[in-house]
């Protein structure tokens, strides 16, 4: 069964210190066999009237990258992902890749007869991206605009197909690929496995 995830409308002018405050973390599976990871992640969503709200935090005893320049291969190194589907017909989706640098990879990839086709001369314009570093983790935190996402703004009731994800590089020891709803192959790409993003105006807001 794929996983519901609850994103709760927060207003924009939230003091920061209390915008995640009320929100429960949710964490990631190894992405082939849904164990728990090595190192542990959780994120939480939110949205406002505007923009997209997430929080990574990754527990890392040495997180590192080398990657600075924009639309370089993060995913070659550590970094944290997130695939959205407004549309929900697993036909394209957004892909937005922050790593420990706090650099980003931001692109659209296409179903075509010959196979997935990454567009990258799609921005996420307005993107808001900022990573903290302790010696025990690392967390990113995005502010996606919805207009950066063309017509697509969600409403209570409404859903959003996603996944979210980590790969977690340690010098010393094997590479581990985590996400909310794994795949349950050795790589990300499976929209067929995205979750479902349910919007909601408030905690009490069901279906």
């Amino acid at each position: 069964m794929l996983p519901r995830l609850e994103c709760l409308y927060k207003h924009a002018n939230t003091c920061a210190a209390d915008f995640w405050q009320d929100i429960a973390p949710v964490y990631l599976k190894e992405n082939v066999t849904g164990a728990a990871p090595a190192q542990a992640t959780w994120f939480k969503t939110a949205w406002t009237d505007s923009e997209l709200r997430v929080l990574f935090l990754a527990a890392d005893i040495d997180a590192w990258a080398t990657h600075t320049a924009h639309d370089a291969p993060l995913y070659e190194e550590e970094v944290v992902e997130i695939f959205l589907d407004p549309v929900g017909d697993l036909e394209s989706y957004f892909e937005i890749e922050v790593n420990p640098l706090n650099a980003v990879c931001d692109l659209v990839l296409r179903r075509t007869r010959g196979g997935w086709i990454k567009d990258f001369a799609w921005h996420c314009d307005g993107l808001k991206h900022s990573v903290e570093k302790t010696a025990g983790a690392w967390t990113v935190e995005m502010a996606i605009p919805f207009a950066s996402l063309g017509p697509f703004v969600p409403a209570p009731g409404k859903s959003w197909r996603a996944n979210f994800h980590r790969i977690d590089r340690p010098k010393n020891s094997q590479w581990e690929l985590s996400a909310w709803s794994p795949t349950g192959q050795p790589l990300f790409h499976v929209p067929e496995k995205f979750g479902f993003l349910d919007f909601f105006s408030y905690a009490g807001d069901r279906r």
